[in-house]
């Protein structure tokens, strides 16, 4: 059947906001990137349909267990717009997914990405692919794939937003979680790199709306600009967690996101036990007083939004405490023991916190 000419001035996917080319244009400068996440698993390269891993390389795996994780990085993606700073912003986006992984003691394998925008500028879609692949080098695990959709009408020329899945893999006898902690075990805190990926419909309405600031506003207590601050990139923790599991006996890891502290803790507490968390174990940072302060937000609505300086908690037997805090220590993670878990009492939840910060 032939094709029936498309009239003079009739409609067309550019004349609908598509632009192909500006996609194609993409690819060709992200690509660059995405082979520097390659790990020997993976075939193919970048413009297939689907991103190809050798699962034979699990073999050395008695009974493997495959982890998955999705996320995104919220409305954090504003920040970037109004920066116009686009190659942070994948470094979250792995962190979110990465962590929540490694989580069970999984080793991260691969990860694919989504992006959406209002308009494709190939250099901004390249340089958010950028931060991708250097999140995922920081992870241990290779880009194998993705999307970028263009969806004029619905996104503002400038608008995005980005979502990741991530697969990893574990030893099923090797699994971390709930079942393995016992009391009288320790909570060793990770220090947050700042307010990661969570919180920042909060963060946004106070800064803005209720204290009037701006991107570009120096604050002292930072040493930096409040834009700065905020779009500090999430820590990944995939590596720490898997270097402090092989040097030392791990019951269970948190990944401190949405919820806070407590929720995310509670999470991996077995319903008999209970973690108690010492506030005055560490100050957090400025930035979590000047949303607070800024804003009038009680410290209990602050905790259940914020990480409060903390990105990732460890569960581990006594006996372990020492290698442990030596082994993140090395490796320049920020680290103590914030707390202990107990039997749980008739009126105590799976985590509370105690006590006050630190000054």
């Amino acid at each position: 059947m032939s094709e029936t000419p498309t009239a003079e001035g009739g409609a067309s996917y550019a004349s609908a906001g598509v632009d192909i080319e500006a996609g194609d244009r993409a690819v060709e400068l992200m690509k660059e990137w995405v082979r520097k996440t390659r790990r020997p698993e993976v075939l193919g390269g970048l413009g297939g349909f689907a991103g190809l891993f050798d699962a034979s390389a699990l073999k050395r795996y008695e009974r493997p267990l495959l982890a998955s994780a999705t996320d995104g990085v919220g409305t954090k993606v504003d920040l970037a717009r109004r920066l116009g700073v686009y190659d942070t912003i994948g470094h979250d986006l792995v962190a979110m997914v990465m962590d929540d992984i490694v989580v069970c003691g999984a080793e991260p394998l691969f990860m694919t990405d989504y992006i959406c925008v209002g308009k494709v500028h190939p250099e901004r879609v390249a340089a958010i692919v950028k931060g991708i692949a250097e999140g995922c080098v920081l992870a241990g695990c290779a880009l194998v794939g993705g999307e970028t959709a263009e969806h004029p009408g619905l996104l503002g020329p400038d608008d995005f937003d980005v979502a990741g899945a991530g697969t990893g893999v574990v030893e099923a006898d090797r699994v971390l979680g709930a079942e393995r902690i016992r009391s009288g075990d320790a909570v060793i805190a990770m220090a947050s790199s700042g307010l990661h990926s969570n919180g920042y419909s909060l963060v946004r309405h106070v800064v803005f709306d209720r204290a009037g600031m701006t991107l570009e506003q120096q604050v002292p207590e930072f040493g930096r600009t409040l834009g700065e601050e905020l779009l500090e990139p999430t820590k990944i923790y995939s590596l720490d967690c898997l270097a402090l599991t092989r040097a030392a006996e791990v019951h269970a890891f948190s990944h401190i996101t949405g919820g806070g502290l407590a929720a995310n803790l509670a999470r991996v507490i077995p319903d008999a036990l209970h973690a108690v968390v010492d506030r005055s174990t560490w100050t957090p940072g400025a930035v979590f007083d000047l949303v607070g302060t800024a804003g009038q937000v009680e410290r209990l609505e602050l905790e259940k939004t914020l990480n409060m300086g903390v990105g990732m908690m460890a569960v581990v037997p006594p006996e372990s405490v020492d290698v442990a805090l030596s082994v993140l220590a090395d490796r320049g993670v920020g680290a103590w023991v914030a707390g202990e878990i107990t039997e749980r009492g008739e009126h105590t939840t799976g985590a509370t916190l105690v006590g006050d910060y630190a000054s």
